[in-house]
């Protein structure tokens, strides 16, 4: 369980988040959605401890996020988000060997090895492994970075959750790729111990694939559930100015939406 509890963030004396209160459950994918500029990714800082708050706590578990030492919350807690520049040549594999850095000292043990191998085979690109990570495009170095981020948290911990944080990944993916990122987090999602918290801007990717969806607007929680509980007509008209048209698919509980 994860859980944030009146997360008061400013910067200056600009209040983005106001008194925000969430917990995400193991197991579950929540999407986080909501216009340019409402604290989406400032919320998903927060909650994995990249920016610490004026006011309130993050808990993992039982534990306050902000007593951790850096170490022992890197074994467990993962962020993605755009791709990582780098300004030297680095192969593909020694960067998602970075992600095991936490759990090892000097050299990487057999295990660091084997993750490596299957991150990089789950989300293909082992093909990659020796080119230089700045020659690849916008799209292979998100790929990449996928599995650098996933190889941190690849492995269940004893008696602890994994905590994955993904912020606004899908930026420079196409379509494809898009839908492929998101079946494979889903699928890592459902293990009973990880808890996982995204932003993304497409309203439809998150009504296919998110298990609960929070809309935030203003640095204010809109609505927090289902998504028949979230994606209203009335949620988005409010919050994104725009009039939705949902299409139901028959026979199941599907939907979609069209923008007017």
């Amino acid at each position: 369980m994860l859980q944030a509890r009146e997360i008061v963030y400013r910067v200056g004396q600009r209040e983005l988040l106001h008194g925000v209160s969430a917990s995400f459950e193991a197991g579950r994918l929540h999407l986080i959605v909501g216009p340019n500029g409402a604290g989406k990714s400032t919320f998903v800082k927060v909650l994995s401890r990249l920016l610490r708050p004026q006011a309130g706590e993050v808990r993992y578990g039982d534990l306050d996020a902000g007593t951790q030492d850096e170490r022992t919350l890197a074994r467990q807690r993962a962020v993605l988000s755009q791709a990582l520049e780098l300004a030297f040549p680095l192969p593909v594999r020694d960067l998602v060997m970075m992600g095991r850095y936490p759990h090892f000292r000097g050299r990487p043990g057999r295990a660091d090895e084997e993750i490596c191998d299957e991150v990089m085979a789950y989300f293909d690109v082992q093909d990659m492994r020796d080119r230089s990570y700045v020659t690849l495009s916008g799209g292979e170095k998100q790929r990449v970075n996928f599995a650098r981020v996933l190889a941190q948290v690849w492995r269940p911990l004893p008696g602890a959750c994994r905590y994955l944080f993904l912020d606004e990944p899908l930026t420079f993916l196409d379509i494809r790729h898009q839908i492929d990122f998101m079946k494979k987090v889903r699928a890592f999602v459902e293990h009973h111990d990880v808890v996982a918290v995204g932003v993304v801007h497409d309203l439809n990717l998150a009504a296919r694939f998110g298990d609960r969806l929070l809309m935030i607007d203003d640095g204010r929680i809109v609505a927090f559930g289902s998504k028949e509980d979230v994606l209203t007509p009335a949620h988005i008209r409010s919050t994104f100015h725009v009039d939705p048209v949902v299409v139901r698919e028959p026979g199941t509980d599907a939907f979609h939406l069209i923008f007017h």
